[in-house]
C-alpha cells in the first residue's frame, strides 16, 4: 500500500500504521522475464513493479511482492496476506497511494477490519487531501474514502505515507545504490527483491542496537 498532524486516535492492541507502496520513482529496472518487458504509459520497459509494506514505527519491511504488471491494484490483497502470514495478524490500519484505489480493494480492507487511508487521486503540492477531481458516484466506497480524506485534511493519517514507506525506497535506491536487478526470470527476481528487503531490515536492526 502506498505511502504519504495528525490527531491521536485509538488503535487496537497498540498497533502501528502500515504503509504499502511501490518505489516512488516507479519500477526498478532489470531483465524482464519475457520479450517486450513491462507495459507503461510510455511504452514497454525492461523492469518490474516492486512492492513493499512498511511498519510505521521502525520502517521495517513486513511484506513484499514483485510483478511485471504496471498496475498496483492487484497487489493490495497479496500484500495484506503476506503481512498476516509474517506477523500473525492484520495491521490495524494501512495507508496506500492512488494506484491501489478500487472498490474491490476498499471492500477488502473493510472485510478484514483494517482502517484504510487510500488516496483516490494524486495529491498536488499545497492541497490538503489526496483525492480525485473527477465526479464520483455518491455512496460508493471510493466516494466515501474521498470524503474521509477531505474531512481530515492535513490531519489525515494518509499523510504518514511520506514518512513511512517512501524513505525506505529512497534508502534502498540512494543509500544502498540498488537500481537494477541482476538475475533473469521473474521467480529469480522475486528472490532477489526478497534479499534486498532482508538486507534493509538487517541494516535497520543493526542501527537500532
Amino acid at each position: 500500500m502506498g505511502s504519504r498532524g495528525f490527531g491521536r486516535r485509538h488503535r487496537r492492541d497498540g498497533g502501528v500504521p502500515t504503509a504499502l507502496s511501490k518505489g516512488p520513482a516507479g519500477s526498478f529496472s532489470g531483465r524482464a522475464h519475457r520479450p517486450g518487458g513491462m507495459p507503461t504509459k510510455n511504452g514497454f520497459i525492461q523492469g518490474y513493479n516492486a512492492q513493499a509494506a512498511v511498519d510505521g514505527a521502525h520502517q521495517i519491511i513486513v511484506a513484499h511482492t514483485l510483478t511485471n504488471s504496471p498496475s498496483d491494484q492487484a497487489q493490495l490483497a497479496p500484500l495484506l496476506d503476506a503481512i498476516k502470514a509474517n506477523l500473525g495478524k492484520n495491521p490495524d490500519e494501512a495507508s496506500a497511494d492512488a494506484g491501489y484505489c478500487s472498490q474491490a480493494n476498499l471492500r477488502t480492507l473493510i472485510r478484514r477490519r483494517i482502517e484504510g487511508y487510500v488516496a483516490t487521486g494524486r495529491q498536488k503540492h499545497g492541497t490538503k487531501a489526496a483525492t480525485t477531481k473527477r465526479k464520483l458516484k455518491s455512496g460508493t466506497l471510493v466516494a466515501r474514502m474521498s470524503t474521509k480524506l477531505k474531512r481530515a485534511g492535513y490531519r489525515s493519517r494518509y499523510r504518514l505515507r511520506k514518512q513511512i514507506v517512501e524513505p525506505v525506497f529512497g534508502q534502498i535506491k540512494q543509500a544502498r545504490g540498488f537500481r537494477q536487478f541482476l538475475l533473469r526470470s521473474i521467480d529469480k527476481v522475486k528472490a532477489e527483491w526478497a534479499m534486498i528487503c532482508i538486507a534493509h531490515n538487517l541494516a535497520k536492526l543493526a542501527a537500532a542496537r
